[in-house]
């Protein structure tokens, strides 16, 4: 790998050559933000004469879980292999899911989709006697079969019955679909089209779930051994007060942190509260239209193949 100083950057040296040194100028901290606020705006004279510096931080926290869902879009990604069991623990700062997809051997990513109208992973299987009640402990609590029937059986499912993607050897295989030849013509060849399928579950990239009750996500099981990408939601607080802050939105995050103190202390002027709303909300609509990152040159790259016709 070349070295922008000369040279190679190896094994010894490479730690110097991170998101730190290099691209890192487009962020600053969030301890930053903090002290820089505190200077401009709190003090004799300023819009807010005193202030401690833990409210401070609590309203800046608070901005940048906020900004993080719809402005900032923090998104991270993390890439492992589908363990036996068909689950992944959601990542600590795991708030929501973009996309899972399922990288094959040309390094290619194949989007997973949710199984939300195919199976369900419930939050309790309670063991039943013989009459049905639900058998209870000493202590009166419902005694739980984990897991449950239903993500077992989702494990084990086999998903050429959901899919109808069937191939040639799977003719004799027990599968509703037609003999080797019918009128000397071979069905092995008419691979996947089974008439009347749903379309919405003909795919073999695979299907996920989310368990939140055991913070895992579950896969269908097709997908074992797979290696596959999570993309995910982070609340922008991984790091605590060296959290980055793009710069493009700092001026967003000083008028989010002045309108909520002010919002949130008695006997102040509501003019004064409604113009650092207006000033709030003015400045994290340039945030979102700086961080939209829209390049002509890409949608053109994009919309040169809708011009062709499709011909039926």
């Amino acid at each position: 790998m070349p070295n922008p100083n000369g040279g190679l950057i190896t094994e010894t040296n490479a730690e110097y050559y991170d998101g730190d040194n290099y691209g890192g100028y487009q962020y600053t901290s969030l301890n930053d933000v903090i002290n820089n606020f505190m200077v401009a705006y709190i003090g004799a004279g300023k819009l807010i004469p005193s202030a401690k510096r833990t409210d401070i931080i609590f309203h800046a926290k608070r901005g940048m879980q906020e900004f993080s869902y719809d402005t900032l879009r923090t998104i991270k990604s993390q890439e492992l292999t589908i363990s036996p069991s068909l689950t992944a623990i959601m990542p600590q700062d795991y708030v929501n899911y973009v996309r899972l997809s399922c990288i094959d051997k040309l390094g290619v990513k194949r989007i997973i989709y949710p199984n939300t109208n195919l199976t369900i992973n419930p939050a309790e299987a309670l063991e039943q006697d013989s009459t049905g009640v639900p058998i209870q402990d000493n202590l009166g609590e419902n005694i739980d079969t984990d897991p449950p029937q239903t993500v077992e059986r989702w494990r084990e499912a086999d998903t050429k019955k959901i899919t109808g993607l069937y191939n040639a050897d799977s003719l004799n295989d027990g599968y509703d679909i037609a003999d080797d030849y019918v009128g000397n013509i071979y069905w092995g060849a008419a691979y996947g089209q089974r008439y009347g399928e749903d379309t919405a579950l003909t795919q073999n990239n695979g299907w996920f779930g989310v368990d939140d009750v055991r913070g895992v996500f579950t896969f269908s099981s097709n997908l074992k051994g797979r290696l596959i990408v999570i993309e995910y939601i982070s609340d922008g607080l991984a790091y605590d007060l060296d959290t980055r802050v793009p710069k493009m939105i700092e001026e967003a995050m000083y008028a989010h942190i002045s309108h909520a103190i002010i919002a949130g202390r008695v006997n102040q002027p509501e003019y004064i509260v409604q113009r650092l709303k207006r000033e709030r909300s003015a400045k994290l609509r340039n945030a979102k239209i700086r961080l939209s990152n829209i390049k002509i040159e890409e949608l053109t790259q994009i919309m040169r193949g809708k011009s062709k016709w499709i011909k039926s």
